[in-house]
């Protein structure tokens, strides 16, 4: 390593160090109603079935993508 990388790191790092990034001030309060297991369960299997099903599909149809027509 040169004596000079140190320096030329430092030169790119620099600028970026003195940008000032805005803080954001998040708050949250407590929910309003408790959410009971059947909302959890519910929630949880719709957010699997949205990612499990499609990518499950494309799986099941690879080799009709591989052919080539």
């Amino acid at each position: 390593m040169s004596v000079l990388t140190p320096m030329l790191l430092r030169g790119l790092t620099g600028p970026a160090r003195r940008v000032m990034v805005p803080r954001s001030q998040l708050h949250s309060k407590p929910p309003r109603e408790q959410l009971g297991t059947m909302d959890i369960a519910i929630g949880l299997t719709s957010c699997f079935l949205c990612i499990l099903v499609p990518s499950g599909w494309v799986l099941s149809h690879l080799e009709s993508y591989k052919k080539r027509e």
